[in-house]
């Protein structure tokens, strides 16, 4: 109730009080972290932080993103691998609702419009979504794919898709590990791939090395690599946002794509989605994979 009215100095205060009695309780701790910092106490969000890190070294709170966000720490590190599962299981059962209604999230729209602009009336023989949630983007592109698979690291989320019945195939699956590791390759063959899409799904990787090696090894020769960034604009390269969430600019994800191999056909600047009731603003890229 303190916290709701803004008294986050008081909220912080009662909430050590209790950790005084539950000194090994890791989401009071995340708690007390959020209020310290609300309250300008910056050095003693930081060691609540490290506090949480010691209680849960796996980092279900992702607070290893806060303390990066909070020294100013180099932007690089994915965010952790339970984190982003349990905060995307935890909020399956409403992402269409909350993101599209709510938010006016419009990536998949506008990212499937793009491929179909420069694919015309083909049809995509092998789909492979990366991220793929709910199954938003494969809803907008599943009438003209022979094959169309889905990978997200939330089973929760793949639960959703599978219910829609757009996928041949769903499968858990990090894409913040190596690809060897990333569990993309039990059923999928290399370099398979006419279509690689991953709609708002780098927001969570930071570095994007690994997620374009990936898709080279996803993708057949002149395959298609679609994909969407929140725009970092002119502060930087790799910027993790107050959010949590990394954003990147666009010469640096132009870099990416000429470093790995992938020829851009198109890029699309736009409003992605609201947060907060302000405009997040993003890029759309689309790839091809050189011969």
């Amino acid at each position: 109730m303190l916290a709701a009215e803004g008294e986050h100095a008081d909220a912080a205060d009662l909430m050590t009080q209790a950790l005084e009695l539950v000194p090994g309780w890791a989401a009071g701790w995340f708690c007390l972290a959020d209020y310290e910092e609300k309250s300008g106490r910056k050095e003693a969000a930081v060691d609540a932080l490290r506090k949480v890190l010691e209680l849960n070294p796996d980092d279900i709170f992702g607070a290893t993103l806060k303390l990066a966000f909070l020294n100013g720490a180099e932007a690089g590190s994915p965010s952790p691998s339970l984190h982003v599962e349990r905060l995307f299981d935890d909020y399956a059962h409403r992402f269409d609702t909350s993101l599209v209604v709510k938010l006016g999230y419009s990536v998949p729209e506008t990212l499937s419009a793009l491929i179909w602009e420069h694919v015309g009336e083909a049809h995509l023989a092998y789909v492979t979504d990366l991220g793929c949630g709910t199954g938003l983007f494969g809803e907008r592109i599943r009438a003209r794919t022979d094959y169309l698979e889905g990978y997200d690291l939330s089973a929760n989320m793949l639960a959703k898709a599978a219910d829609k019945g757009v996928y041949d195939h769903l499968a858990q699956a990090d894409l913040s590990l190596p690809p060897e590791t990333s569990g993309l390759f039990a059923n999928h063959k290399r370099h398979r791939a006419s279509l690689v899409s991953a709609a708002d799904v780098f927001l969570y990787l930071g570095n994007l090395d690994s997620a374009f090696i990936l898709a080279g090894e996803l993708l057949a020769e002149a395959g298609l690599f679609a994909f969407s960034v929140e725009d970092a604009g002119n502060d930087g390269d790799v910027v993790l946002r107050q959010s949590l969430r990394y954003a990147h600019s666009r010469d640096y994800v132009l870099r990416c794509c000429g470093v790995h191999g992938l020829t851009v056909l198109a890029i699309r600047e736009t409003v992605i989605r609201n947060d907060g009731g302000n405009p997040v603003s993003g890029i759309l890229f689309l790839a091809r994979k050189s011969a």
